[in-house]
C-alpha cells in the first residue's frame, strides 16, 4: 500500500472536490463531486447526527447512485447548502431523470460550529450559497485544514479542519478519504504526536513518532454538550454495489476510531459516507472486500490527521502549528 500522487481522495479518476468559506461567519462547505453519478452508501456510528437524504442509500431504495455529498459546517442550518449544490448540478443537466425533469441526488451531513465565535445573526444562512460555490470550485486540488467545511471546526484541544489522504492497494485498486474533523475527542497526545502516527505515509502529518498513550486518562468536558461530529467520506474506484459501499463505511469507521480519542461518543454525529466511481475492478471476493475496508480505515485515519496538521492559526481554538510547530 501507498500514497496516492496527490494523496487526496481525488486520486480516484473523476472525482472532485471544492471548497467554500464565510471567514465572518467562521464556517464552510465541502462538496465531492464526480464527472458521472456514482453508487454511495452510508454509515453513522456517532449519538448526534445531523444529516439529509441518508435513508435513500439503503440497498433497497430506487436509486443507486449520487450526483454528489456534501460536508457543511452550520449544524441544522447547513443542511441547505445541499440545496445550492442541486441548484448548480440541475443547471449543469445533472440528475435523476424524472419524465422531463432532473433532480440531482445529493446526501449530506453536517458539524455543529455555532459556538466558534463567527457571526451566526444573520437573516438567511449562508449554507445554500456556499454550497453552490463550493460545486463551482471543484477540482482535483483543493486545500487542506482551514478550508470548507473544516474551517471553523475544532477537536477537544486543538483547530480542527479538512483532512485528505489517498492510497493505491497492489492490484492498482486506489483508495481515499475525505474528512472534516470537529471531534469531542482529541486528535494527539499532550507532544503534538498523532494518535493515527501508526498509519502514516511519508511522513504526510510531520513524521513525529507514536504517542504515549495514558491509560488511566477519562475524558473531560472541554466542549459544549453538542458542539462535535466528524463527518467523512471514503471512495474508491472499485466497482461496488450499494450494500458493498455501506460495509466500506462501516470498516472505515475504525479509522475515526484509530486518529481520535475518544470518537463516536453519544454527544459527536460521527458519520462516513462510501463513494464508488466503478471504473477499476470488480469486487466479489469477500477477501477483496475485507481490503478495501481496511484501506479506507487507514485513509481515513490519516486524513483526521493530516486535516488537524494542516488547520491554520486564528481560530476559537489554538491551531496545531501553534501549539506544537516548533
Amino acid at each position: 500500500m501507498k500514497a496516492g500522487p496527490r494523496n487526496l481522495i481525488t486520486d480516484i479518476a473523476g472525482l472532485r472536490v471544492g471548497n467554500a468559506e464565510d471567514t465572518a461567519v467562521r464556517s464552510g462547505v465541502t462538496v465531492l463531486t464526480g464527472d458521472a453519478p456514482f453508487v454511495a452508501g452510508v454509515h453513522v456510528m456517532g449519538g448526534a447526527p445531523g444529516t439529509r437524504e441518508t435513508d435513500l442509500l439503503a440497498p433497497d431504495k430506487l436509486v443507486q447512485e449520487v450526483d454528489a455529498l456534501v460536508l457543511s459546517g452550520g449544524s441544522a442550518f447547513g443542511l441547505g447548502a445541499a440545496d445550492g449544490v442541486m441548484a448548480g448540478l440541475r443547471a449543469a443537466g445533472r440528475g435523476f431523470a424524472v419524465g422531463e425533469m432532473r433532480v440531482p441526488i445529493v446526501p449530506g451531513a453536517i458539524l455543529f460550529d455555532l459556538l466558534n465565535g463567527g457571526d451566526k445573526d444573520w437573516d438567511t444562512a449562508p449554507y445554500p450559497a456556499l454550497g453552490r460555490a463550493a460545486l463551482g470550485a471543484a477540482d482535483t486540488d483543493f486545500d487542506l485544514g482551514s478550508a470548507g467545511a473544516g474551517y471553523g471546526a475544532g477537536t477537544m484541544d486543538l483547530r480542527g479542519g479538512l483532512g485528505s489522504a489517498s492510497c493505491v492497494l497492489d492490484d492498482g485498486t486506489c483508495v481515499g478519504a475525505l474528512v472534516a474533523v470537529n471531534a469531542l475527542g482529541g486528535a494527539c497526545d499532550d507532544l503534538g504526536r498523532f494518535h493515527a502516527a501508526p498509519w502514516e505515509l511519508d511522513d504526510e502529518f510531520g513524521g513525529l513518532g507514536p504517542p504515549m498513550p495514558d491509560p488511566a486518562w477519562e475524558p473531560y468536558g472541554k466542549r459544549p454538550q453538542g458542539a462535535a461530529t466528524t463527518i467523512a467520506i471514503v471512495a474508491t474506484d472499485a466497482k461496488l454495489t450499494q450494500s458493498q459501499a455501506t460495509r466500506m463505511a462501516v470498516a472505515a469507521h475504525d479509522g475515526l476510531a484509530r486518529a481520535l480519542v475518544p470518537s463516536h461518543t453519544p454527544l459527536d454525529g460521527d458519520l462516513v459516507f462510501a463513494a464508488a466511481t466503478g471504473t477499476g475492478r470488480d469486487v466479489k471476493d469477500p477477501w477483496d472486500a475485507l481490503r478495501l475496508g481496511h484501506a479506507a480505515a487507514c485513509c481515513l485515519a490519516r486524513a483526521v490527521a493530516r486535516g488537524v496538521y494542516a488547520a491554520g492559526p486564528g481560530g476559537h481554538l489554538p491551531a496545531w502549528s501553534e501549539q506544537f510547530g516548533s
